[in-house]
This record gives structure tokens, sequence and C-alpha cells, in this order.
């Protein structure tokens, strides 16, 4: 039988193609959430304040990041399916109206967020070390806003084509320039300038614009699948399935900036060391998360793909070894915290305080890993076959409706504890309703 399509998503094999395709973008996730990692293990060389208003940064980076992944992804969603019907003037324009709105939003998010760091920091601190630090970080690094956005969408728009080594290459130097200059512009090493926590803004939001840069080389001077076409490209239905499209994600990847302020608003009766801690380990778990999240988005475009050519043989296999390698993923990534927690969290200078309560902790909140991959990848299906709402529901409950509530119940009843326990008991209730979902789905 010949080859359908020039496209490689409707003829390799479906597992040597999630592999292939999940690789890069797996590499690239990591490297994306390791940006405010590396600020912490380095910002934690300064003193614990530092760290914590670090950490409480974290919920708004992490939003920012949210709103990109949403544009992103919705436009690779597109894109994929407008590839699987064949239509390379739909997709063409698509890629155009992506690069738009990804510059627009960005400058507007830019702004915003300009606004809200200082009542945000009085809300969650009256710790007046930790507040300067934290304006003085976030003064800079909201900056990042336009260049993460636009490379971002640029690099969902390749990923719609099959093309995930390009996106991985320039994710990865910015990465590695914000890893080089973070302890150079921090502590002042050589001829660069001691700027303390500036030091680590600056260094990111250069980090973001090394890789923006790159991108559009690759998007605009390199031989691509798609071309953005300018002309006639802001149609409204487009607009709006691109917003639809990308909700999931942006749910899963905003819930978690929810989840940080939600569990600090208790944190913060206990101590200043419990929201170092907390950041620390968050993000932590974000990278392990979003790692698998990079597997999810090689698997999307291929069932999006297939689900829109109508091989629902290829489609299903996508969604059934996608679902085992997340899961596996996850395993590996609960075993390394629950053997490793001292280890991880000397990564962040941690006092002995900090390692006290931290290592039990850590260890019993690694244990809804095993649940969460499951979970994710039944949203990722809904999402690619045009179910939004279960995708939304299983992220909602993961990390807003469920939760919130749960560590409510437990910190009032066993105080700080509760609130550790809260996560994998969280997992486990929607693992069960995704197992629902997807025997609906089934039948």
């Amino acid at each position: 039988m010949g080859v359908k399509t020039e496209n490689k998503m409707a003829y390799e094999p479906v597992n040597k193609l999630i592999i292939q395709m999940s690789a890069p973008p797996l590499i690239s996730m990591f490297f994306q959430y390791s940006y405010n990692l590396v600020d912490s293990m380095f910002v934690a060389g300064i003193n614990e304040q530092a760290l914590a208003a670090v950490s409480l940064a974290f919920p708004i980076t992490t939003l920012m990041n949210a709103l990109s992944v949403w544009i992103g992804v919705g436009v690779n969603v597109l894109i994929a399916g407008y590839l699987g019907q064949k239509n390379q003037q739909k997709a063409n324009s698509a890629a155009a109206l992506g690069v738009v709105i990804s510059v627009v939003v960005g400058v507007l998010i830019n702004f915003l967020s300009l606004f809200i760091i200082n009542p945000y920091y009085s809300a969650f601190t009256q710790n007046k070390e930790i507040f300067e630090y934290g304006i003085a970080y976030m003064s800079v690094c909201v900056f990042m806003q336009i260049p993460n956005m636009v490379h971002i969408v640029i690099q969902k728009i390749l990923q719609a084509t099959g093309n995930m080594i390009a996106p991985m290459w320039f994710q990865i130097a910015g990465v590695v320039f914000n890893f080089v200059f973070d302890p150079l512009l921090i502590f002042g090493i050589g001829p660069f300038p001691k700027m303390g926590v500036v030091g680590a803004a600056v260094a990111t939001v250069l980090g973001y614009v090394v890789s923006t840069i790159i991108a559009l080389i690759q998007l605009f001077l390199t031989k691509q699948k798609v071309k953005p076409v300018f002309k006639n490209c802001l149609e409204p239905q487009m607009i709006k399935l691109i917003f639809s499209y990308g909700l999931p994600s942006f749910v899963m990847n905003a819930l978690g900036a929810f989840t940080v302020n939600f569990a600090n608003m208790f944190l913060v009766r206990y101590s200043d060391t419990a929201v170092a801690f907390f950041g620390a380990y968050f993000k932590v778990q974000q990278l392990i998360f979003m790692t698998v999240n990079g597997l999810i988005q090689g698997c999307l475009p291929i069932m999006r793909f297939n689900y829109r050519a109508k091989e629902h043989g290829r489609l299903k296999q996508a969604n059934k070894s996608g679902t085992i390698i997340a899961t596996v993923m996850m395993i590996v990534g609960m075993l390394l915290v629950l053997i490793f927690p001292k280890e991880i969290l000397f990564l962040f200078s941690a006092s002995e305080e900090m390692c006290a309560f931290g290592v039990p902790a850590m260890r019993i909140m690694s244990l809804g890993f095993v649940f969460s991959g499951f979970s994710a990848m039944i949203a990722t299906y809904e999402q690619a076959t045009d179910s939004i709402m279960p995708g939304v529901v299983v992220q909602l409950l993961r990390q807003g409706v469920l939760l919130v509530p749960v560590i409510w119940l437990l910190n009032s009843t066993v105080q700080m504890t509760g609130i550790w326990l809260a996560f994998p008991i969280t997992e486990f209730v929607t693992f069960l309703v995704a197992v629902v979902f997807a025997k609906i789905k089934n039948h």
C-alpha cells in the first residue's frame, strides 16, 4: 500500500512516531520549566528570604507560561487538523494568526503583570526583605512574556508539522544562556556586576530573547511545511478555535499557579520556611509533570492528525501507547522523589528546619504522581477528538475544584501534614473520574 500523504503522521508506525515526536518536546519542556528551578537554586545561595521571594513569584511566571502554552497548543491543534485534511492554505493562515495573537496577547500580559506584582506580594508576605526581593525580581522578569509567548507559538507551529528537532534546540539555547548567566549576574563573577535577584531575572529574560530570535529565524528563513501567510489571516472562527483547542492545556498549566497560591495562604501561617520549601518542591514537581507534558505534546498532533484523517485505529493506538509511557515516566519521577528527597532539597541550600518537615512532605506528595500520567493522557485524548470539556474537568479536579476543599479540610484537622496529604488523595480521585470518562468515550 502506498503512502497516502507526505506527512509522516499518516504512515509511520505509531510507537516509532511517538518516540520521534515526543522526545524533542519532552526535552524542550524539561528545559522550559527549568528556568525558574535554576533561578531558585542560585538565588537560594543569597539567603532563604530570596528563595521565598522567587518561590512566591512562581505562580505569576507559571500563569504567564500557561497563557503562552494556551495560544501555542491551540495553534498546534488547528494546524495539525488542517494538515490532516490536506488544507495547506488554512494551515499557513493559522500559523500567521498564531504569531499575531502571540505578540498582541504578550504585550497585554506584560503590562498587566507590572500592575499586579505590588499588591500580589503585599497579600502574601509581611516580611519586608521578602517583599523587596520579590518586587525587584518580578519588575524585570515580567518582560519575559513577549519573547516567551512568541517563541512558544513558533515552537508549536513547527511541532504541528512533525518538526520536533528545531523547537528543542532553540529552547535549549535559551536555557543554557540562563544557566550560564544566572550565577555570573547574581553573584558578580568576573567582569559582571553583582545584581542579586535582579541578575536572575535579567538572565531569564535574555534567555527567552535568545530562544525567540532563533525561533523567528527557523520559521521565516528556513524551509518548513507551513509558512505564515498574513493576508486575511484574522478570521474570527479561526481565532475562536485557537482559544478553544488550547483551553485544556491552559487549565492544566494555569491551575499550578492557583495551587501554589492557595497552598501558600495556609503555609504562610506556619512559617516563611514552609513557603520557601513548597515553592522549591513545586518547581521539582512541575519539572516532572511538564516533562511528561512534553510527551503529551508529541502525542497530541499525532492523535489530532489521525482523528481528522479518520484513521481511528492509529488514533487509539497513539492514546494507548502514550498512556503507558506517561504512567511509567510518572512512576520514575515518584521513585526519585521518594528515594532522594533530602538530596533534592540540598539543591536549594535547605536548612535543617526545612529538611525536618520537607523530607516527609515530599514523600507524601509524590505518591500521587502514579495516577496523574493516566489522567493527563485522558484529557489529551478528549482534547484531540473535539471533546474539550472532559479534559478541562479533569484538570479542574486535579488542581482546583477538588484540591481546594481537601486542603482546607485536612489542614483544619491534621494541620500542615494535611496539606501534603491533600495532593495524592486528589490525584487518586481524579484518576477514578478520568477512568469513567475513558469508558464513556469507548462506548
